[in-house]
Formats: structure tokens, sequence, C-alpha cells
């Protein structure tokens, strides 16, 4: 049941391709979901599991400094092992 009061910006379904990928790294274990949709500019949705956080990524934010590590709340180090893989997943 919808609520008369709420006011949609948009509510449209698509088909999406996911990715579900665990890997062990040189310092960390990664559990990701990657969801690659005709949203966002041709960005995927990238979902840590383990810390509950996500991200819309596409390759430019990869190269921007300290993102990731802000965005996953990790190390520099961990960031730039999942950057690593990220960029060929994405």
């Amino acid at each position: 049941m919808q609520n008369e009061n709420w006011d949609f910006l948009y509510d449209h379904s698509e088909e999406t391709k996911t990715r579900y990928v665990s890997f062990m790294g040189e310092v960390g274990r990664y559990d990701l979901a990657i969801i690659k949709t005709g949203n966002f500019y041709g960005k995927s949705i990238v979902l840590n599991i383990q810390s509950n956080r996500m991200a819309i990524l596409g390759q430019k934010d990869l190269d921007e400094p300290g993102y990731l590590e802000e965005v996953f709340n990790m190390s520099e180090t961990e960031a730039a092992e999942l950057r690593e893989f990220l960029y060929v997943s994405i």
C-alpha cells in the first residue's frame, strides 16, 4: 500500500547484471556486489558487503585521491588493493 503523501522523484525498474565476488588480497578480504545498470551514466554500484557501505563508481572515480578510502572507510593500502581490482571489474 502506497502512502499518498510520498512525493517520488522517480520510480522505475530495469534488468541489471550483478556480480558477487569475494577475494583475498595482500592486506585484506573483500566481499563485493557489483551492479551494472543503465542508470548513473554508465557507472556501477559497488557494495562492500562486510562494511555495509556502497558507492556509485566509474573509472574516473577510481583516480580520485582518497575517494575509496573515504567511501569504504578503509586504509590507503586496502583502497589501493581494491582500486586495482575495480579497474578491471567495473
